[in-house]
């Protein structure tokens, strides 16, 4: 759903909780959706859905996930109040409220009820916390954050600005942690980059942001794929490179990943191939809600241009399975709603010809997807995403998938 023609982000629009007395935050399978087409693909079973973390009092959303190296899994996921609670008409994807906060598990179906705090942004709301486990068990977690001014105040901002939902956009952040997950270190504040034409709520330019995974390529630098404003009107985003050499310290530029006069690229992950190829997997707006990609063979110095991957779905996650191929998931906002993914051969090469798996057909509204998986054993895979149904509370949601 569009916000508004002056965003290409997309990452802010508002949507009518469903509110269901009764129901309590617990784990438990549901039933599979009508649609079993993960069934379908050899060498693929869907083995259950299972809801991770649900409370009619929240508007639950953004997962990521990461197995630590004690072989605990951790879920960060954004949790702000479900407005109707206040007797308000419905909940916003913009909220002074919303934190970032993480359950745990031990076997991907059984999690820890009440979530942890993770950080609670100084200024205002924060959004889609994004994790990375580094080879040294360093965690990294990525988000953005929204600032809620007064009417007083907004005469006196520094002009251009992103406002959405009654909020002005505070840029991105990075909490760290060295401890698994026991404390959090920051925020990071990663730099203002050149293409980003907006200022924050504090009159500073906006610093880099976006939603989507790092990765941490096999030389140890961390790539990291960020969105910015790079035109006002008519509003459009662009994809870019940053990279830290210092586990997630210090970020420099690197490249243009996705830029083009017209249509918007925004939420971003990027994976690293066997070959060392770095590959960005990208949403756009202005394209019919096309996935594309676009690849780099030099380290991240250049990308070739954007091309689309001939399906629709927003935003994408790869995850790399036991023999090199790659996972890739995506929120699917089309009839019948729900949650698709795909096996691409070890390079990624082959996203127009591989089978679309459909993991759930079910969805109540638009106000789902944003898919992020985890391998929990060898055969063994979880897509976790946020999702609704039909009368039910917008929550967090996964998929259990053996992948032979």
């Amino acid at each position: 759903m569009r916000l508004n023609k002056i965003s290409g982000l997309f990452l802010v629009f508002t949507l009518v909780m469903i509110y269901a007395p009764g129901i309590q935050a617990r784990s438990f399978s549901l039933p599979g959706a009508a649609l079993l087409a993960a069934d379908s693909i050899p060498g693929v079973r869907k083995i259950e859905d299972v809801i991770i973390y649900q409370n009619p009092d929240f508007h639950a959303a953004f997962p990521s996930v990461i197995k630590k190296k004690n072989g605990e899994i951790l879920l960060a996921f954004r949790r702000a109040p479900n407005r109707k609670i206040f007797s308000e008409k419905g909940t916003n994807h913009v909220d002074p409220n919303s934190y970032l906060v993480a359950v745990k598990s031990k076997d991907g179906k059984t999690w820890t009820p009440e979530p942890e705090l993770i950080y609670a942004h100084t200024f205002g709301g924060s959004q889609d916390p994004c994790l990375l486990q580094l080879k040294d068990g360093t965690l990294l977690c990525a988000s953005y954050g929204w600032a809620f001014v007064r009417p007083d105040g907004i005469p006196n901002l520094k002009k251009p600005y992103f406002e959405a939902g009654g909020a002005i956009f505070l840029g991105g952040y990075i909490m760290r942690s060295t401890d698994g997950a026991k404390s959090w270190q920051g925020p990071i504040y990663p730099p203002h980059i050149a293409p980003e034409i907006n200022h924050t709520a504090l009159g500073n330019m906006v610093p880099a942001y976006n939603r989507g995974a790092m990765y941490e390529g096999k030389d140890g630098r961390i790539f990291w794929v960020v969105a910015a404003t790079d035109q006002q009107k008519p509003g459009k985003t662009s994809n870019h490179l940053l990279i830290s050499s210092d586990k997630g310290l210090t970020w420099k530029y690197s490249a243009p990943v996705a830029v083009d006069s017209k249509v918007s690229f925004n939420e971003a992950s990027v994976y690293e191939t066997p070959k060392g190829n770095l590959v960005a997997f990208l949403r756009t707006a202005g394209l019919d809600d096309q996935a594309c990609i676009a690849r780099s063979t030099d380290g991240g110095k250049t990308f070739t241009a954007w091309e689309k991957m001939g399906f629709q779905g927003h935003p994408l996650q790869a995850l790399r399975l036991p023999d090199n191929r790659v996972l890739v998931s995506y929120g699917y906002r089309h009839k019948p709603l729900g949650i698709r993914a795909r096996i691409l051969n070890a390079e990624c090469t082959d996203f127009a010809t591989a089978p679309e798996i459909v993991l759930r057909t079910d969805g109540g509204s638009t106000d789902l997807g944003y898919p992020w998986a985890v391998q929990l054993d060898k055969n063994r895979v979880l897509v976790s995403y946020y999702f609704n149904v039909p009368g039910g509370p917008q929550h967090i949601a996964g998929s259990i998938l053996e992948i032979k």
